[in-house]
């Protein structure tokens, strides 16, 4: 074996722009497309907004214009304004910042003195422009490189600063900017800074009752009890309970949304659980206690510690360094106001208890068919084969971050997984193959979970059965079929997850794969085309005499194709849950026992083809998705 040289002339050192743009991933996490709301182009808004943020809780400026027109954004607050002659160190020279001085920003988001850089370094526009005491100072980037530094000039703008960038498309391949993304973040700004306007293309977002207006938001149906709001210094929680399983936490700190929770949510769970046995006098286990809990919890830390540049997970121990401890904090607090609050509405406490109650019946009811559903499972995985898993969930050394970056694809079929099989990335992309069509779930208790086989194994490979934290892969993708039996079973999927998962969806884990309709080519080039609308285009561009192909199912396309549609470029569309969305009531509408009302809305509905083809062609075309949707709808009138 041949030795390979090492000298000086392999050392190298990059200036910050370098950096950020060799290894994005350190300063924004992943890159994405903009179908994931944890994606890089929202966090480049969030580092921009961060600081619009800070100037508010310092009392400073209570409105935020934002701007999104194709790839472009602009942020504009009302705050102090840049500091007139640091506005080009603070975008381009790292660890600049006012955020190292305490008495500045006491309880600031961006600690690191990164956030703008990165933004700057990503982004092949950016301007920056601060207004302070009549005058306006700007700077122009490409690419971090500075490219205007313009002199102070006389202005009448209000105090503040303006940012402007356009994403790196290099980067952040085939971007698209999606408002659900955009409106989630601004609103959770609001609902954690009252008082606080932002102006996003021209509609307005503001909050007067904080994580109240939060909780009623989120949640899809009606809470058991009121929402229990309560405030203290630097902590804010609100609490209820709803219908359905699993636990549900959205937890800030110091305004910031810790996706992936952190000490101040562990403390809030184990703090709201002793408080409520405490109340009780009852030796529950803390499962049933919180079971189809709904909540929210809000802190502010001086120099909070967060586990990665993103600041979706808090890792600091203490309130305040040399201060307090997380735990003792929160469960002082809630110790002392939940159980004042549960005395003076003993109502509340009823209903309460008789939920915990069920979650206990519920509980030993299912005890005896879980074991056994476990012992199946494991089973399964052994000899059928019905999880072809990646190697990082095979890598003991990697237990802290296996499910980052990893995804499950959940397929219809032998012929379907077969080809993912052969063309995934097997370090980072599992595969879970589906043997005919689920059960149509809807109604039905936890139970069916466990006593139906392919439930109970998508259960046991995702390890949900006792919450999220378990979860094994960041993202769960449907990959089925672009036909009537496809879409079938994608919907009973996704049943099946808004029924006993939902925090799955709402935490933005489930996404459908888009793969292509049809693939037209010559001797030269070939295009694979997702609509018929890039079709004639691919037509256009190729000539008339390409050869066009359609792609009926997943197993028609060669595992060498397949790479191209799972590999960076992969095309997902996330499954939302929409502001106004009621679950149950979707659910009952689509899946349950009303198909003449269902029937009447898709005959109202399907109006696409007379756009497309010749009236007659339409005709046609329509009467046999009629038929296939009419099977359908009896197929799941049976299932029910």
């Amino acid at each position: 074996m041949s030795e390979t040289t090492y000298g000086e002339e392999h050392i190298r050192s990059l200036d910050w722009k370098e950096h950020i743009r060799l290894r994005p991933g350190m300063y924004i996490g992943k890159l994405g497309d903009g179908s994931s709301y944890d994606d890089g182009i929202y966090i480049l808004i969030k580092e921009v907004l961060d600081n619009c943020i800070d100037e508010f809780v310092m009392g400073h400026g209570k409105k935020v214009e934002v701007r999104i027109e194709g790839p472009r954004v602009e942020v504009r607050d009302f705050g102090r304004g840049v500091p007139l002659g640091k506005v080009v160190d603070v975008v381009s020279k790292i660890n600049t910042g006012a955020k190292y001085d305490s008495k500045a920003f006491k309880k600031s988001v961006g600690l690191n003195g990164v956030g703008t850089k990165a933004v700057n370094a990503l982004s092949t526009y950016f301007r920056i422009e601060s207004y302070r005491e009549g005058q306006m100072k700007r700077a122009e980037f490409d690419t971090g490189v500075l490219r205007k530094d313009e002199k102070l000039v006389a202005t009448e703008e209000a105090n503040g600063t303006r940012v402007v960038f356009e994403p790196d498309e290099s980067i952040f391949r085939n971007f698209q900017y999606r408002d659900q993304h955009i409106e989630r973040l601004l609103w959770n700004y609001c609902y954690l800074n009252t008082g606080l306007s932002i102006i996003y293309n021209g509609e307005r977002y503001q909050s007067k009752n904080g994580l109240l207006d939060l909780l009623e938001t989120k949640m899809d149906g009606e809470p058991l009890y009121p929402i229990i709001h309560l405030r203290g210094d630097d902590i804010e929680v609100a609490i209820t309970h709803a219908n359905h399983y699993g636990e549900e936490y959205y937890s800030f700190v110091n305004g910031q949304h810790t996706t992936q929770g952190g000490t101040h949510q562990g403390a809030f769970r184990e703090a709201v659980a002793k408080t409520i046995k405490d109340y009780f006098k009852k030796d529950w286990e803390a499962g049933d206690v919180r079971t189809g809990i709904v909540a929210a919890v809000s802190v502010k830390v001086i120099e909070p510690v967060f586990e990665s540049q993103t600041k979706t997970k808090l890792g600091s121990q203490e309130i305040e360094p040399g201060g307090q401890s997380m735990r003792s904090f929160v469960g002082d607090f809630i110790g002392r106001e939940l159980d004042n609050y549960l005395h003076k509405h003993p109502q509340v406490a009823e209903v309460l208890q008789a939920r915990i109650l069920q979650n206990e019946r519920e509980r030993k009811e299912l005890s005896g068919i879980r074991k056994l559903a476990r012992e199946r499972a494991k089973k399964a995985s052994l000899h059928n084969r019905k999880l072809r898993d990646c190697r990082l969930h095979l890598d003991d050394n990697k237990k802290d971050d296996r499910k980052l970056g990893t995804t499950l694809f959940i397929t219809e079929g032998d012929s379907a997984s077969g080809s993912i099989t052969k063309s995934r990335d097997v370090n980072t992309q599992a595969v879970f193959s589906l043997k005919g069509k689920p059960l149509n779930c809807f109604g039905l208790t936890k139970k069916v979970v466990y006593e139906n086989e392919e439930f109970n194994l998508i259960q046991a490979a995702l390890n949900i059965e006792d919450g999220m934290d378990g979860l094994r892969y960041n993202k769960i993708v449907i990959a089925t079929d672009a036909d009537v039996d496809g879409m079938h079973i994608r919907l009973l999927l996704m049943t099946f997850f808004l029924q006993f998962f939902p925090d799955l969806i709402k935490n933005d884990h489930l996404y459908i794969l888009q793969t292509p309709l049809f693939r037209v080519r010559n001797k030269k080039e070939t295009v694979y085309c997702y609509s018929d609308e890039e079709r004639q285009r691919a037509i256009i561009k190729l000539g008339k005499s390409a050869e066009i192909t359609r792609f009926k199912g997943l197993g028609e396309i060669s595992p060498d194709e397949f790479k191209h549609f799972i590999g960076p470029d992969i095309r997902l569309e996330p499954v939302m849950i929409t502001k106004d969305a009621a679950v149950h009531d979707l659910l009952e509408f689509y899946m349950g026992k009303n198909t003449p009302k269902r029937q009447d809305f898709i005959i109202d509905n399907l109006k696409v083809e007379k756009d497309l083809v010749e009236e007659t062609t339409a005709a046609t075309a329509k009467a046999n998705v009629m038929r296939d949707i009419a099977r359908k709808l009896d197929e799941v009138e049976e299932e029910v």
